[in-house]
Protein backbone atom coordinates (compact mmCIF):
# COMPACT_ATOMS: atom_id res chain seq x y z
CA UNK A 1 0.00 0.00 0.00
CA UNK A 2 1.20 3.46 -1.04
CA UNK A 3 2.53 6.06 2.47
CA UNK A 4 2.37 9.64 2.17
CA UNK A 5 5.82 11.41 2.86
CA UNK A 6 5.75 15.09 3.40
CA UNK A 7 9.27 16.51 1.87
CA UNK A 8 10.45 19.92 3.00
CA UNK A 9 13.78 21.65 1.18
CA UNK A 10 14.72 24.09 3.48
CA UNK A 11 18.83 24.92 2.57
CA UNK A 12 17.85 28.46 1.18
CA UNK A 13 19.59 31.62 2.41
CA UNK A 14 16.40 33.38 1.49
CA UNK A 15 17.87 36.32 -0.06
CA UNK A 16 14.68 38.54 -0.51
CA UNK A 17 14.19 38.31 3.35
CA UNK A 18 17.58 40.30 3.82
CA UNK A 19 18.41 38.28 7.10
CA UNK A 20 21.18 37.00 7.82
CA UNK A 21 19.93 33.91 9.45
CA UNK A 22 17.96 32.43 7.30
CA UNK A 23 14.02 32.84 7.07
CA UNK A 24 13.06 29.08 7.87
CA UNK A 25 15.22 29.83 11.56
CA UNK A 26 13.83 33.21 12.33
CA UNK A 27 11.51 33.65 15.36
CA UNK A 28 7.42 33.30 14.71
CA UNK A 29 5.54 32.74 18.42
CA UNK A 30 8.38 31.65 20.10
CA UNK A 31 9.61 28.75 17.85
CA UNK A 32 11.80 28.74 14.23
CA UNK A 33 9.36 29.80 11.43
CA UNK A 34 10.17 26.26 10.25
CA UNK A 35 9.19 24.48 13.09
CA UNK A 36 5.45 25.49 12.59
CA UNK A 37 5.28 24.23 9.38
CA UNK A 38 6.87 20.59 10.00
CA UNK A 39 4.74 20.66 13.14
CA UNK A 40 1.61 20.83 11.27
CA UNK A 41 2.86 18.17 8.53
CA UNK A 42 3.42 15.95 11.46
CA UNK A 43 -0.08 16.54 12.31
CA UNK A 44 -1.66 14.88 9.73
CA UNK A 45 -3.25 11.33 9.87
CA UNK A 46 -2.40 10.15 6.56
CA UNK A 47 1.12 11.45 6.39
CA UNK A 48 3.25 8.81 7.70
CA UNK A 49 6.77 10.67 7.29
CA UNK A 50 8.09 13.55 7.31
CA UNK A 51 11.55 14.39 6.10
CA UNK A 52 13.81 18.47 5.99
CA UNK A 53 16.40 18.68 3.35
CA UNK A 54 19.00 21.55 4.88
CA UNK A 55 22.17 22.05 3.46
CA UNK A 56 25.27 20.07 4.68
CA UNK A 57 26.68 23.29 6.32
CA UNK A 58 23.57 24.14 7.86
CA UNK A 59 25.12 25.98 11.24
CA UNK A 60 21.41 26.61 13.00
CA UNK A 61 19.34 23.18 13.01
CA UNK A 62 20.87 22.05 15.71
CA UNK A 63 20.50 24.98 17.49
CA UNK A 64 16.61 23.88 18.36
CA UNK A 65 14.65 21.20 19.66
CA UNK A 66 12.39 19.43 17.05
CA UNK A 67 11.58 16.21 19.53
CA UNK A 68 8.19 17.52 19.96
CA UNK A 69 8.09 16.49 16.17
CA UNK A 70 7.09 12.92 15.82
CA UNK A 71 8.58 11.11 12.54
CA UNK A 72 11.14 13.80 11.46
CA UNK A 73 13.90 12.60 9.06
CA UNK A 74 16.95 15.05 8.82
CA UNK A 75 18.65 14.61 5.74
CA UNK A 76 21.80 17.39 4.79
CA UNK A 77 21.80 16.74 1.34
CA UNK A 78 20.82 20.44 -0.06
CA UNK A 79 21.66 21.39 -2.75
CA UNK A 80 21.98 24.81 -5.16
CA UNK A 81 18.19 24.79 -5.81
CA UNK A 82 15.53 23.76 -4.87
CA UNK A 83 15.06 21.20 -7.69
CA UNK A 84 18.46 19.85 -6.41
CA UNK A 85 17.15 19.80 -2.76
CA UNK A 86 14.55 17.80 -3.28
CA UNK A 87 16.22 15.53 -6.20
CA UNK A 88 18.89 14.67 -3.27
CA UNK A 89 16.02 13.94 -0.34
CA UNK A 90 14.37 11.55 -3.21
CA UNK A 91 17.29 9.68 -3.50
CA UNK A 92 18.48 9.72 0.05
CA UNK A 93 14.99 8.17 1.32
CA UNK A 94 14.73 5.76 -1.14
CA UNK A 95 18.45 4.51 -0.44
CA UNK A 96 17.18 4.22 3.30
CA UNK A 97 14.48 2.33 2.61
CA UNK A 98 12.24 5.00 3.33
CA UNK A 99 10.35 5.82 0.11
CA UNK A 100 9.44 3.54 -2.37
CA UNK A 101 8.45 4.19 -6.13
CA UNK A 102 4.88 4.34 -5.61
CA UNK A 103 4.43 6.49 -2.71
CA UNK A 104 3.30 9.81 -2.39
CA UNK A 105 5.74 12.95 -1.89
CA UNK A 106 4.04 15.79 -0.77
CA UNK A 107 6.39 18.57 -1.50
CA UNK A 108 6.01 22.05 0.91
CA UNK A 109 8.10 24.92 1.16
CA UNK A 110 9.84 25.75 4.50
CA UNK A 111 8.36 29.18 4.58
CA UNK A 112 4.53 28.28 4.11
CA UNK A 113 4.21 28.02 7.67
CA UNK A 114 0.76 28.69 7.75
CA UNK A 115 -0.76 25.94 6.00
CA UNK A 116 -3.15 23.77 8.25
CA UNK A 117 -4.01 20.22 8.94
CA UNK A 118 -7.19 20.45 6.56
CA UNK A 119 -5.59 22.11 3.54
CA UNK A 120 -3.47 19.10 3.38
CA UNK A 121 -5.77 16.25 4.12
CA UNK A 122 -8.14 18.21 1.23
CA UNK A 123 -5.18 17.71 -1.42
CA UNK A 124 -4.43 14.07 0.14
CA UNK A 125 -8.40 13.57 -1.15
CA UNK A 126 -8.47 15.20 -4.11
CA UNK A 127 -5.47 12.82 -5.63
CA UNK A 128 -5.35 9.75 -4.17
CA UNK A 129 -7.25 8.43 -7.43
CA UNK A 130 -5.60 10.49 -9.99
CA UNK A 131 -2.83 9.30 -12.44
CA UNK A 132 -0.54 11.89 -12.57
CA UNK A 133 -0.52 13.94 -9.13
CA UNK A 134 -1.39 17.74 -8.53
CA UNK A 135 -0.73 20.61 -5.96
CA UNK A 136 -3.08 23.19 -4.16
CA UNK A 137 -2.92 26.79 -5.99
CA UNK A 138 -5.45 29.83 -6.14
CA UNK A 139 -7.17 31.03 -9.41
CA UNK A 140 -5.60 34.58 -9.55
CA UNK A 141 -8.35 37.35 -7.91
CA UNK A 142 -6.51 40.07 -9.28
CA UNK A 143 -6.12 42.28 -12.87
CA UNK A 144 -2.91 41.34 -14.34
CA UNK A 145 -0.43 43.59 -15.66
CA UNK A 146 2.24 42.64 -17.98
CA UNK A 147 5.27 45.15 -18.09
CA UNK A 148 7.86 46.54 -20.51
CA UNK A 149 11.48 46.93 -19.49
CA UNK A 150 11.18 50.57 -17.95
CA UNK A 151 8.21 49.62 -15.95
CA UNK A 152 5.20 50.90 -17.78
CA UNK A 153 2.26 48.53 -18.62
CA UNK A 154 2.84 46.66 -21.66
CA UNK A 155 -0.25 45.03 -21.42
CA UNK A 156 -3.29 43.52 -19.01
CA UNK A 157 -3.04 40.06 -19.39
CA UNK A 158 -6.64 37.78 -19.06
CA UNK A 159 -6.64 36.30 -15.75
CA UNK A 160 -9.14 33.61 -16.61
CA UNK A 161 -7.64 30.14 -16.25
CA UNK A 162 -4.27 31.75 -14.55
CA UNK A 163 -3.76 30.34 -11.31
CA UNK A 164 -1.05 30.91 -8.34
CA UNK A 165 0.78 27.71 -7.45
CA UNK A 166 1.00 26.87 -4.00
CA UNK A 167 2.72 23.61 -2.12
CA UNK A 168 2.33 20.62 -1.17
CA UNK A 169 2.85 19.71 -4.71
CA UNK A 170 2.04 15.93 -4.19
CA UNK A 171 3.12 13.34 -7.33
CA UNK A 172 4.89 9.71 -6.94
CA UNK A 173 8.27 9.70 -5.86
CA UNK A 174 9.33 7.66 -9.24
CA UNK A 175 7.40 9.98 -11.36
CA UNK A 176 8.95 12.86 -9.83
CA UNK A 177 12.60 11.69 -9.54
CA UNK A 178 12.28 10.64 -13.28
CA UNK A 179 11.33 14.48 -14.01
CA UNK A 180 13.71 16.17 -11.87
CA UNK A 181 16.04 14.29 -13.32
CA UNK A 182 16.12 15.89 -16.97
CA UNK A 183 16.94 19.55 -17.76
CA UNK A 184 18.74 21.86 -16.42
CA UNK A 185 17.63 22.40 -12.41
CA UNK A 186 17.97 25.92 -12.02
CA UNK A 187 14.97 26.25 -14.84
CA UNK A 188 12.44 24.26 -12.66
CA UNK A 189 10.77 26.63 -10.41
CA UNK A 190 8.34 23.94 -8.51
CA UNK A 191 8.02 20.09 -9.11
CA UNK A 192 4.91 20.77 -11.10
CA UNK A 193 7.18 22.49 -14.01
CA UNK A 194 9.53 20.07 -14.04
CA UNK A 195 5.96 17.23 -13.84
CA UNK A 196 5.11 19.18 -17.08
CA UNK A 197 8.09 19.04 -18.97
CA UNK A 198 7.65 15.91 -19.26
CA UNK A 199 4.24 15.86 -21.07
CA UNK A 200 2.14 15.18 -18.06
CA UNK A 201 -0.76 17.70 -16.60
CA UNK A 202 -0.81 18.28 -12.99
CA UNK A 203 -3.99 18.70 -11.51
CA UNK A 204 -4.68 21.90 -9.28
CA UNK A 205 -6.73 21.14 -6.17
CA UNK A 206 -7.79 25.08 -4.79
CA UNK A 207 -6.08 26.16 -1.90
CA UNK A 208 -6.21 28.79 0.88
CA UNK A 209 -4.75 32.71 1.03
CA UNK A 210 -3.84 31.30 4.37
CA UNK A 211 -0.91 29.19 2.65
CA UNK A 212 1.42 32.23 1.82
CA UNK A 213 5.15 32.17 1.92
CA UNK A 214 7.11 34.48 4.02
CA UNK A 215 9.23 35.97 1.75
CA UNK A 216 9.76 39.68 2.90
CA UNK A 217 10.41 40.73 6.85
CA UNK A 218 6.38 42.49 6.64
CA UNK A 219 5.04 38.37 5.85
CA UNK A 220 6.72 37.68 9.32
CA UNK A 221 3.41 39.71 11.29
CA UNK A 222 0.56 38.71 9.01
CA UNK A 223 2.01 34.54 9.82
CA UNK A 224 1.81 35.89 13.66
CA UNK A 225 -1.21 36.71 13.41
CA UNK A 226 -2.67 33.93 11.55
CA UNK A 227 -1.39 31.52 14.10
CA UNK A 228 -2.39 33.25 17.06
CA UNK A 229 -6.10 33.46 15.33
CA UNK A 230 -5.85 29.56 15.40
CA UNK A 231 -4.86 29.13 18.77
CA UNK A 232 -7.46 31.90 20.37
CA UNK A 233 -4.13 34.14 21.44
CA UNK A 234 -4.54 37.39 21.25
Amino acid sequence: MSRHVALVPAAGFGQRFGSPTPKQYLDLAGRPLMAHTLATLAAVSTIDAVAVVVSPGDEWFEDFDWSAIPRLTVLRVGGASRAESVRNGIAALREAGQLADDDWLLVHDAARCCISVELVERLIAALADDSVGGLLALPVPDTVKRADPTGRVEATVARAGLWLAQTPQMFRAAMLAEALGHGATEAITDEASAIEARGLAPRLVEGDAQNFKVTYPQDLALAAAILAARTGQD
